[in-house]
């Protein structure tokens, strides 16, 4: 029995949005059927070049459009919480972006909108969803390295400093933390789930964005790790998990990562081959996808209530610096 083709619409036109429609076109059971930008200009550009049919000139129309099933979000995160409930309002399923919004209020105003309306509602944390990713919660289940005791996340990326830029403007909520130390974020959460106590500090540059951060945290039964990232300087982008027995490394770039190592005392380390062709969105898309032809409402590799924690860890993390978007 064949398959029914989900319909996309995408909202934004931005690299993010080129990456996953990229990633789209890979897929045989998901049809590009929408684009919608701020211009016409854009959205016809951007549907010239992926073949996509229907065309919108508003974000409004796009939403409106009856031949799309799902909305998948790319607009900078400072726009995800207004542009989410659009679509949802107008009963689409959405795959929004990483981070989910700007801080927890706006998630859960989010997630309850779309709990409300029982309507498909997820975090594009494209990591989460890799064959990496769920070999390590694998690994984790059948207790290969024993109880875990410990998660080490890090990483640098190097932007090109611009005060105006997405990444360190305050104004649109730029900085380390949303912009990458969500990864690592997410990755604990995934093997820890949420902490009991967190200790930060963070460096603030010019423009009063975090420029870099380190943080460490305390979870039951005396678990602990830490996270550290930055947007000045490059660096591993790895992830340790320690356990009784021995440890886990996820390699570089821990967001799409070619190789996890297993350790066990007294043994060699066994790397496994994560490799994968093509794009890392497809996992998302097909996550999102799966999901909605079972009738589901939301993801249980990252469930809402997930992504609601992560968002409030990051707010207490800027509690700690004093470091508020406007508009909070």
């Amino acid at each position: 029995m064949e398959t029914a083709a989900v319909r996309w619409g995408i909202l934004g036109t931005g690299w993010i949005a080129t990456d996953f429609t990229s990633a789209l076109q890979t897929l045989p059971d998901a049809t590009l059927q929408a684009v919608g930008s701020r211009t016409a200009a854009r959205a016809d550009s951007f549907g010239e070049k992926f073949n996509i049919p229907n065309r919108h000139a508003s974000y409004q129309a796009l939403v409106q459009d009856p031949q799309v099933d799902i909305i998948h979000i790319a607009t900078p995160h400072i726009l995800h919480k207004e542009h989410a409930l659009l679509a949802l309002r107008y009963g689409k399923a959405v795959l929004c972006e990483k981070p989910f919004t700007i801080n927890a209020p706006q998630a859960k105003e989010v997630i309850d909108f779309a709990r409300t309306k029982k309507l498909f509602l997820m975090e594009a944390m494209w990591g989460r969803f890799t064959p990496a990713h769920q070999k390590v919660k694998k690994l984790l289940k059948d207790g290969v390295i024993g109880d875990v005791v410990s998660f080490s996340g890090y990483f640098g990326s190097e932007k090109e400093y611009d005060p105006k830029n997405r990444f360190f403007n305050l104004e649109i909520a730029g900085g380390a933390l949303l912009d990458v130390g969500v990864y690592p974020l997410s990755l604990m959460s995934m093997v820890l789930g949420q902490p009991e106590s967190i200790s930060s500090f963070a460096y603030c540059g010019k423009t009063g964005v975090d420029e870099s951060f380190a943080a460490s945290f305390r979870f039951a039964e005396n678990k602990t790790a830490t996270v550290t990232a930055t947007i000045t300087t490059k660096t591993d982008r790895d992830a340790i998990i320690m356990g009784s027995l021995g440890y886990i490394k996820i390699h570089s770039p821990l967001t799409f990562p070619p190789a996890i190592s297993v350790c066990l005392a007294g043994q060699d380390e066994q790397i496994i081959d994560t490799r994968y062709d093509g794009w890392g969105f497809v996992f998302e898309a097909k996550e999102a996808m799966r999901c909605i032809r079972q009738g589901l409402t939301e993801s249980p590799l990252l469930p809402l209530s997930e992504t609601y924690s992560i968002m409030q860890i990051m707010d207490d993390l800027r509690s700690q610096w004093g470091l508020e978007y406007p508009g909070e």
